[in-house]
């Protein structure tokens, strides 16, 4: 009678279904984690993973991570990973958990416009937790990111983003579960029969209601969009390494993933173009720290702004204009950062929007504000609803001696069609992170991130990244 893990290894579900989606997937995934990525791609991933990291720390003062560090904190654990901006360690799943939390503590992190997840705020917590507790080189480290984005958004594009959210999903919380995962797997070099079992795990764990909507704290919604696909995602990789077996073609065949939550799946997205299409490269890092409908608007103002001398004593009426679909995430919101009248208003006055004015509450009572916010009219309009370039926006401004001038921005600073520089990055890192890290660790920080392919083991960065 066979006892112990050889007896747990002849009980193990049996391969299936070779040429699946589930194997061919797991057996990319398992290539990736060792393949060179195309210079494009690298130096884009570390853009992301700076942008990230700064929407981490800048998040760890904001309340979703303060309450997310604490909560952590009261839950001990094996000290195998940071949560930035403390001294605490914790075990890998909480750390990614906070730091998650922390990375969408406000509107900072990126977002990929067509399917409109937010990658960056799950798969980089994960790989920074897995990465640190397994003693990862810096150029895995980078190689793990883009896995992860590749399988946030493919996961998204196999379901269809549009029908995840007609049955009443949030699209963000549906992909970031997926997002970790292929970070974590490929940091703790699973092999692919334990690759398609983590894949089943975090299959099971996929979730996310578009009742996020109503958060008006975006405490629920930094667990609904990161918090929570980083600790499913890692924790579906941990649960495996332990020697926990699973189902190995859960995206194939009957009860699978894409059939369960997909009334018209395109399962070969998943796989399509693996290797030669990578979706970091598609993903947005944000001008400004708001919600991404507000980017196209404030790059249209600051334009027409610098163009024509705008001012609030010569400017009589503004009228924006949106997708039918972004009016309800950054309608009349009671936080700064996600209302497109306040932020218009803001930047008017001010001449530009930096991220302590956009997070300023008390900026929402002030009376220039207010006065300048009166003015502006905001419009759905369905011309808008452009799937190729579905965050524009346009901006009509009528002055007081009677002219008209408007402007459209069709893709917005940060996107694909309108990338950022690495020097615009670093500033915007720099922005969010000296008022926590201090100059020098920032400094610091944003060269190493930048040569991250040559970091020997990620933790190093954990010093860097506490306060």
């Amino acid at each position: 009678m066979k006892s112990g893990l050889a007896a747990d290894e002849e009980r193990a579900p049996a391969a299936s279904n070779e040429n699946g989606i589930t194997a061919q997937l797991a057996r990319y995934m398992v290539s990736a984690r060792d393949a060179p990525l195309p210079g494009a791609v690298l130096l884009e991933c570390k853009n992301h993973i700076l942008d990230t990291f700064g929407a981490m720390v800048s998040g760890s003062r904001m309340r979703p991570g303060m309450l997310a560090t604490q909560y952590v904190r009261s839950l001990g654990g094996t000290a195998q990973a940071t949560v930035v901006g403390s001294e605490l360690r914790t075990t890998t799943i909480n750390a990614a958990l906070a730091n998650a939390m922390c990375a969408h503590s406000d509107e900072t992190d990126d977002f990929e416009p067509v399917t409109k997840a937010h990658p960056g705020s799950s798969t980089i917590p994960a790989a920074l937790a897995m990465g640190e507790a397994n003693g990862a080189s810096g150029a895995a480290f980078v190689r793990a990111v883009a896995l992860g984005y590749d399988m946030a958004c493919r996961l998204l594009m196999a379901l269809g983003p549009d029908l995840v959210r007609a049955s009443h999903r949030s699209a963000e919380g549906t992909a970031s579960t997926f997002g970790a995962l292929g970070a974590a797997a490929a940091l703790a070099r699973l092999d692919e029969r334990n690759t398609r079992y983590a894949i089943s795990y975090s299959a099971q764990q996929v979730s996310g209601l578009w009742s996020w909507v109503k958060d008006h704290d975006h405490i629920e919604k930094a667990f609904d969009f990161a918090g929570m696909g980083a600790r499913n995602g890692v924790q579906a990789v941990t649960m495996v390494q332990a020697g926990m077996t699973g189902v190995a073609d859960v995206l194939d065949g009957t009860h699978n993933l894409f059939i369960a939550l997909s009334t018209q799946p395109q399962p070969h997205a998943m796989i399509d173009g693996l290797g030669t299409h990578f979706f970091v490269m598609d993903t947005a890092i944000k001008t400004y720290s708001v919600g991404y409908p507000i980017q196209s608007l404030l790059d249209a103002l600051l334009i027409l702004r610098k163009q024509y001398q705008l001012t609030p004593q010569n400017v009589r009426s503004i009228t924006v204009k949106v997708p039918p679909d972004a009016i309800g995430i950054v309608g009349e919101s009671a936080m700064p950062d996600v209302n497109c009248q306040h932020m218009v208003a803001l930047a008017l006055v001010k001449g530009a929007v930096s991220f302590a004015d956009s997070h300023d509450v008390a900026l929402m009572h002030d009376p220039h504000i207010l006065a300048e916010r009166a003015k502006i009219r905001v419009e759905a309009d369905p011309k808008l609803a452009d799937p190729a370039a579905p965050r524009g926006a346009s901006v009509e401004v009528t002055t007081t001696d009677g002219r008209t001038v408007s402007h459209y921005t069709r893709f917005p600073p940060g996107t694909k069609e309108n990338r950022l520089s690495v020097a615009q990055v670093n500033e915007k890192a720099r922005d969010l992170m000296e008022p926590v890290l201090g100059r020098q660790k920032t400094a610091q920080l944003i060269e190493r991130v930048n040569g991250l392919e040559n970091v020997a083991n990620v933790a190093e960065l954990r010093s860097l990244l506490t306060a």
